[in-house]
This record gives structure tokens, sequence and C-alpha cells, in this order.
């Protein structure tokens, strides 16, 4: 819609950007309050040790490492770069509303058209980012890490598109609907809807998304599963069952994780980690024990519902500007009326390139939290199994079976990690044997 004109407006506009600037210092206060920013507290006798790849890593590992990070990193790059270019060329030019005029141009009924024009958008995008994601595809079969077939991997690919749009034409659907009811107040039931939405589907997606790509099934009954549920209780978490996925039909990785909350929080191990040594097992789900104990999906979903709130009231300032819609070809007219300016379908190319946009800006921010997340989550599993040794060794194994990079640089530090590095994780077990008295896990790779 055009620039609004009178106090009304002026006000909405005052409003909208009070209640982001309050929504996003809510969002500092708790990452200031929740975050471990030092994840395991106290005097290191001797100093804090060093991550050192040379000192746990033989030279074969580091090389393929390397070489396996080169290899990976190109697709990543330019698929994200490709990616970004794409949708500000769409959302920033005549481009997307021209495409979303021509594809919903026989189709009368708005819900119909913001519908359309969510799937024609988020497949468009898909599309361009299909060459970057075969080529990924193609470095992870190369170094043994993915065991999908090409068909059984379109098929993922197909599920991951069909589940992007549910989500985004539920969510344009009612951001849509606001904005035709409301024309000045949308951003405010907008911003308590998608705090709302944020918190459903974060409590959803274990039992309604997870298993469109994995099956699951209860850990068989035996020792294992009796001394994981005993160390929860023992460690004070209310776990009423860990779950195996089915991930060796994809990938050779090891991995386990935390999801849901509430009556749907659930922790999952991979099957290709049961194949690891029971200790070894039991460090890495004391790990997620520690996301259980400190509620940080529950924290995390708190903090991503506050953010995204914030940002739809930062999108009133932007989706009221005539210059901007002008750009992205959405007519302006000098009187306001439904259907046209912000409420117009042909403005979705717009608020998809605002949504990247923001979505990669505040992606170091996340990955630094969930950096120093991951690392309570390390001194929690030390804690509870007091045992250093398998712990360094737990993080060797899952670093050389993952490929992981061992040195990343400071970009990847920014852009993708969401783990600390595994000669850091090593580093941290020497730390805390250090502080306990206990044995320190001694140089790892002569072993």
């Amino acid at each position: 819609m055009s620039e609004p004109a009178g106090s009304g407006a002026r006000t909405s506009r005052i409003a909208a950007a009070v209640t982001a600037a309050v929504l996003f210092a809510a969002v500092g206060i708790v990452l200031a309050l929740t975050t471990p920013w030092n994840p395991l507290p106290g005097h290191v006798p001797g100093g804090h040790a060093a991550p050192d790849p040379a000192l746990d890593f033989s030279p074969g590992e580091i090389a393929r490492s390397r070489a396996f990070d080169s290899a990976v990193n190109p697709p990543a790059y330019a698929g994200l770069v490709a990616g970004l270019v794409v949708v500000l060329a769409l959302g920033l030019s005549p481009a997307g509303s021209r495409l979303v005029g021509w594809t919903t141009a026989r189709v009368r009924r708005w819900p119909l058209r913001i519908a359309l024009a969510a799937v024609v958008l988020t497949t468009v995008l898909r599309l361009c980012g299909l060459p970057f994601d075969i080529w990924s595809e193609s470095v992870l079969r190369r170094y043994g890490v993915s065991t999908q077939s090409w068909p059984a991997w379109l098929v993922d690919q197909l599920k991951s598109l069909g589940v992007t749009w549910v989500i985004y034409t539920v969510a344009l659907l009612l951001l849509y609907a606001l904005v035709r009811r409301f024309p000045r107040y949308w951003w405010a039931g907008a911003a308590g809807g998608g705090f709302a939405l944020v918190v459903a589907v974060s409590f959803l997606y274990p039992v309604a998304v997870e298993p469109v790509f994995n099956r699951f099934h209860p850990l068989p009954k035996g020792d294992l599963r009796t001394d994981l549920l005993a160390m929860a209780s023992r460690d004070g978490v209310p776990v009423e069952d860990v779950l195996v996925a089915d991930a060796s039909r994809r990938t050779t990785s090891l991995n386990a994780y935390v999801s849901g909350f509430g009556s749907t929080r659930r922790i999952v191990v991979y099957d290709t980690l049961l194949k690891s040594p029971r200790d070894r097992i039991e460090s890495i789900v004391a790990h997620e024990l520690g996301h259980a104990k400190h509620n940080d999906v529950l924290w995390g979903t708190l903090v991503g519902a506050l953010g995204v709130a914030g940002a739809i009231c930062l999108l009133q300032l932007l989706l009221t500007s005539p210059r901007l819609l002008r750009r992205a070809g959405v007519d302006v007219p000098a009187e306001p009326r439904r259907g046209t300016g912000a409420s117009d379908p042909r403005s979705a190319a717009l608020l998809l390139a605002l949504v990247a946009v923001a979505t990669q800006i505040g992606t170091p921010v996340q990955n630094l939290v969930s950096r120093h997340i991951e690392a309570r989550a390390d001194a929690h599993a030390l804690d509870l199994t007091r045992d250093p040794g398998t712990f360094a060794s737990m993080q060797h194994e899952l670093s050389v079976r993952n490929i992981s990079d061992l040195a990343p640089d400071p970009v990847e530090y920014l852009l993708w990690l969401t783990h600390p590095a595994g000669p850091e994780r090593i580093a941290m077990a020497r730390d805390w044997a250090r502080m306990h008295h206990a044995p320190v896990p001694p140089p790892l790779r002569d072993r």
C-alpha cells in the first residue's frame, strides 16, 4: 500500500518501530542471560589446553579433512551467493511481481493467489539452488559420507520442498489476511501470530516433520537401553524413551540430537552410532541430556519466536515504503485500497527477499550462541560421565567419521559452524580433567 498519510499512519509506524525495538531488546536480554558464555567456569591448573589437530589427528586424517573442506566449500558458498542473488533479484526488481502476476493471473480469489505465489516462488528458489545441492551431494558421495541413491536423494528434495510449501503457504496466508483486514495495525496481530507459529512448529516438528524423512523406533531392550535411561534418571532429566533413526540409509556420519519440548521432547541417536563402543554412546547421549537438562530447545524456541515477532514489526516499516514497493514492481495508488501495495499478492517476492536478508544477518549470531550452548552440553556430558578420556575419543571418532573441519577459518565460523570444532572439544576434555584432578586424555593420533 502507499505511504499512509495522517497521524494515524505515523502512529502505527512509530508503534511498530518501538515494538520491534522492545522485542529485539528482549532477544538480547534472553541471550545475555541464558547463553553460557563461559561453558566451563573455574580455574584450569596449568592454563587452558590449546586446540591442536596435530596432537590428536594423524597427518592422513588432517589431509582428508582439508581436502573434503576444499571440495565441499565451493558448492556451499556458490549456493549461498546464488540463492541470495536470485531472491534479491526477484524481490527488489519487477521480476518477482511479474512472475507472481503471470502465474496467478487467472486466479480470482486472493487466498488461492497467495498460496500459488508461495508455491511458485519457493519452487523457483529451490530449482535455482538444485545444481549446487547436486554438486554438494556429489562431494559427499565421493568421500563416502552419503549412502543414498540419486532417486532416494531426489525424493528427499521433493519432501523438503513439500514441507516448505506448507510452512510458507500457511505463514503468507495468515500474514496477508491481516494486512488486508487491518491495513495499519496488521503487524501487531502478525507479530503475535508469528510468535505462536514458531512455537507450534518447534513443538510439532518431532512428530509431524521428522517422520517424513526418517523412520524411528525405540532403542531395543538391553544393557545399553537400561544404562542410558538410568543415566537420564541419575541426571534428573525425564526421558520416556530413546529413539533410533534409520540414518544409515542416507549417511555414514555419526550423530544424535534432542528436539521438541514438553510431551514431544525426544532424544534421538543415529543407527550408525550404535556400532560405536558403549561408553562412547553414553558420552554422546550425556551431551544430549545436557540440552534437555538446560531446556535448550525451549529457550531457542523463545528466542526464535521473539526474533520473528520483532522482524515482522520491522516489515511494517519496509512494506509501507512506496519507493521499495515500486522498485519491486508493486503498484502504489494515491488512495490505498484493499489488494494494493503490501496487500497485493505480487509483493510476496519482496517479502521473501526481506526474510532472506534478515535470516542471513541473524545467522552469525545464531551460530555464535549455538557453539556456546553445545560447549555447555559437552561440559555437562563430562560432569555426568566423569570420563574425559572416552569423551575425547568420541569427539575424535565423530570428527573422523563426519570428516569435520578441524581448523575452520573465521568465515566458516560465521556462516556454518553451530558446534565447536573437534580439537576445541577435545581441549575442553583436557581442561575438565585438570580441573577435576582426573587423568588427562593423552594425544590420540598414535592410538
